[in-house]
This record gives C-alpha cells, sequence and structure tokens, in this order.
C-alpha cells in the first residue's frame, strides 16, 4: 500500500487519498554532515489542511516513550520522499485535536490504575515506590535515619 512520490510530479500529489485518522509512514529526507539519510515517522494524521493548494499541510502524531509527537510535514516538500499508508479508520471528524487530550487521560488511567493494589497475591509492576508496603518497612530504622538528620 505504500504511495511513492516524487520531487517534481505534483499531480501525484494532489490525488492523494490521505485522511485524517489514517495512520502513514512518512519518509523524509534529512541532511546531516554532507549526507542525506531517510527518517520514518508513523503516526495518525490529525488533521489535513489548505486542500491541494501548494502550501498543503499533514499533521501527524504519534506516541513515543509516553510523550506525543506531533509533526507537520508539507504535502509539496522535495524532503518528503515517500509516504507509506498503513491503515485506514474511519473518522467522524475533520479534525482529531481531541486526540490529544484522550492520550493524556489514557496515561493518567494507567497511572491510577498501577496505584491501587486490591489483591496482594496478584504481582505488582516492578517500581519500589508502589512496592513498599507498611509491614517491609522498619520503623525504628526510620527513626534512627530520621534522627540522624535532625
Amino acid at each position: 500500500m505504500a504511495i511513492t512520490l516524487s520531487t517534481l510530479d505534483k499531480k501525484t500529489r494532489k490525488t492523494l487519498d490521505l485522511r485524517t485518522g489514517d495512520t502513514v509512514k512518512v519518509h523524509q529526507k534529512i541532511q546531516e554532515k554532507g549526507k542525506t539519510r531517510i527518517q520514518i515517522f508513523e503516526g495518525m494524521i490529525l488533521a489535513r489542511k489548505h486542500g491541494t493548494e501548494a502550501g498543503a499541510t499533514l499533521t501527524v502524531r504519534r506516541s513515543a516513550n509516553g510523550y506525543g509527537v506531533e509533526r507537520i510535514f508539507p504535502l509539496y516538500s522535495p524532503m518528503i520522499d515517500k509516504i507509506e499508508l498503513v491503515k485506514r479508520s474511519k473518522v467522524r471528524r475533520a479534525k482529531l485535536y481531541y486526540i490529544r487530550e484522550k492520550a493524556v487521560k489514557e496515561i493518567n488511567k494507567r497511572l491510577k490504575m498501577q496505584m491501587v493494589r486490591p489483591d496482594k497475591n496478584k504481582a505488582a509492576p516492578d517500581n519500589d515506590l508502589l512496592d513498599n508496603t507498611p509491614e517491609d518497612i522498619d520503623m525504628e530504622e526510620v527513626k534512627a535515619i530520621e534522627d540522624s538528620e535532625k
């Protein structure tokens, strides 16, 4: 499903059927130290602005290490080597900006789920802050440390 774009073929870029909600891989040329390499940015299209004009842009968002990363790609840029359509999904909005807040809510929800441990027999995540229970803490040692700090 790869859509290969040449740098001069504006007719092909004009007829691209990329919509919001689509997951795409954008291959962008990066020049470093006299060499050119291709960097791939995969994410969901949040917005497509300015239609098929010369200044048309795609806003693509992905999640990297728990952080949302958005990039805006000019559609007619000669630095864009190729755009691959990975997945097409049906959406009911022209702009999906609400995904930004939704992602934050999902992350906060996951953090809250980790903090609550109703069952002691259940395996807990490997986090020192979550695994310390009152039975594991030696109160005499804590008092000794507090007294030494004073």
